[in-house]
């Protein structure tokens, strides 16, 4: 057991039906979506472990990689993405076409101004916590691989930084886009992000 912790975050790659509002919708990834997971993670074989949330988008290429790897694979729902409520499964330019001010409101101001029926952006950060805070006492000491959403991203790098809840869609993720988080087994030590949006080495 390694004196560290190790998490890399990868967000899944390009599903099929493009780029919308895609929270509890379950499209599988598209053949480019497959590329540029598999472009992302290449040949590195370093981690112990691959944690995904149960969203086909990312368990399927979890699945495979856990398979070829020979590591366990762990389906959490916990890093299950936002759901969008009204938006679900329409694109960004729809929604900004029909809901200019709603959609203003939401980026700049996620927690005061929510979407319909969708999941609360406070409720979403305390489900991801928590399921972060337990992978971490779970793998102490391991390097793992978490397979997740933007926004599942989003709200752990948040955490990391001690951003305002407010102002998540400051940070970008990109389809496939890797990110690496370190911390000392004690776990009072504080973490830190060792690359964003990065390459494995």
């Amino acid at each position: 057991m390694s004196e560290f912790t190790v998490v890399d975050l990868l967000r899944h790659g390009e599903p099929e039906g493009g780029q919308k509002f895609r929270g509890a919708v379950d499209d599988p990834l598209s053949e480019c979506g497959w590329g540029q997971m598999r472009a992302a993670v290449g040949d590195y074989r370093g981690w112990e472990a691959v944690i995904s949330s149960p969203l086909t988008r990312c368990a399927a290429f979890a699945r495979e990689l856990a398979g070829r790897l020979d590591r366990p694979l762990e389906i959490d729902a916990g890093f299950s993405e936002l759901s969008f409520g009204v938006w679900e499964s329409r694109t960004v330019a729809d929604v900004n076409a029909a809901e200019p001010l709603a959609l203003a409101r939401f980026w700049r101001d996620p927690v005061a101004h929510p979407i319909p029926q969708g999941e609360p952006v406070a409720a979403f950060d305390r489900r991801v916590g928590e399921a972060w805070e337990a992978l971490l006492a779970r793998h102490r000491g391991r390097h793992v691989l978490l397979v997740a959403h933007g926004g599942v991203i989003r709200m752990i790098l948040r955490r990391l930084l001690d951003m305002p809840l407010q102002r998540i869609w400051r940070l970008e993720v990109p389809y496939a886009a890797i990110s690496r988080i370190r911390r000392h087994r004690d776990p009072e030590s504080e973490p830190h992000l060792v690359f964003h949006n990065g390459r494995l080495a």
